[in-house]
């Protein structure tokens, strides 16, 4: 179903995923300076919503900070559920938003345990694979109802097996491993050599799948630029996770997290985000561009050109 373009909708999108991203930043600092204890009661912060500032000192700060931009993103996520409901015409998009705001109530509550269940049970790396989930829902948002996907685009042949759709969803499937095994290095359930193991399977990924894009899809302007944004990512992330490491390691015996180590680890994460949230999209774009298999065939039965 082709869909009307609603500048204020898409704006509205855009506006939400850069307030995610800031939440990313956050959610990664509050790890960071193991500030997760800070504040040790939930939902309040020592007792109240809007606790003295006297009592916001170092990582209690950063976690009520935390907090609050997280509230304020659920508000913005409602509210773009709300106009989606309003203004777009298709269903599947509609329970895209819905779904957004299911997984910020599930991320909030997941924050939640974290603090009362004192980091046990894998709750911090559920609360940060959903904090993602919920970003790249929003990234998928954006892109749905960007003047560029509602408007009518050229379809081309894919006749060669796999699919550039199984190669696109197997890419951010193994992008979202790596995600998991670095929260769980992160909060401390597993040592760093699977984090750094994947690295290099999601590396050979983004590289076979920017190739393939490459050679079916050469002439194309929307893969071409696909694949500069996964290369740039993955390249810049496996750098930025080195000097992560590095610094990690080398900082092992300070008596608090240092800044070297918490600036290459927000950075670290952030970008990882942002490759999970490109590889979703990548998916996207191949499904709006490339008809599947059996919708040509369904096409060529009835006399049509799919669109």
């Amino acid at each position: 179903m082709r869909a009307t373009y609603h500048s204020g909708v898409h704006k509205f999108a855009l506006f939400t995923v850069a307030w995610a991203a800031v939440l990313l930043c956050a959610g990664a600092l509050v790890t960071s300076n193991d500030a997760a204890l800070a504040v040790s009661d939930w939902p309040t912060s020592f007792g109240s919503f809007f606790p003295p500032l006297r009592l916001l000192t170092g990582g209690a700060l950063i976690e009520h900070t935390h907090r609050v931009l997280a509230a304020i993103l659920g508000l913005w996520i409602i509210t773009l559920a709300y106009l989606l409901w309003r203004y777009d015409e298709r269903a599947w998009v509609k329970k895209i938003g819905y779904a957004t705001v299911a997984g910020v109530v599930v991320q909030g509550v997941l924050g939640g345990l974290t603090v009362l269940q004192l980091l046990h049970y894998w709750l911090p790396v559920m609360h940060a694979c959903t904090g993602e989930i919920v970003f790249c829902l929003l990234v998928s948002i954006a892109v749905l109802t960007s003047r560029w996907y509602t408007r009518d685009l050229p379809q081309y042949a894919d006749a060669n097996p796999p699919s550039v759709h199984s190669i696109a969803i197997a890419n951010a499937f193994f992008v979202f491993m790596q995600v998991l095994l670095g929260a769980g290095y992160r909060h401390h359930y597993i040592s760093y050599v699977p984090h750094v193991l994947n690295a290099s399977v999601v590396f050979v990924s983004v590289v076979v799948t920017a190739g393939i894009m490459k050679r079916r899809f050469a002439e194309v302007r929307e893969f071409a630029r696909l694949r500069m944004m996964l290369h740039a990512l993955v390249g810049s992330q496996i750098v930025l996770g080195l000097l992560a490491l590095w610094s990690r390691l080398t900082t092992l015996d300070a008596p608090q997290p240092m800044p070297v180590m918490i600036t290459f680890t927000v950075i670290h994460t952030v970008v990882g985000a942002i490759l999970f949230a490109t590889s979703v999209a990548a998916v996207l774009v191949c499904y709006r561009l490339v008809p599947r298999r059996r919708e040509v065939l369904l096409a060529t039965s009835k006399g049509e050109v799919p669109a």
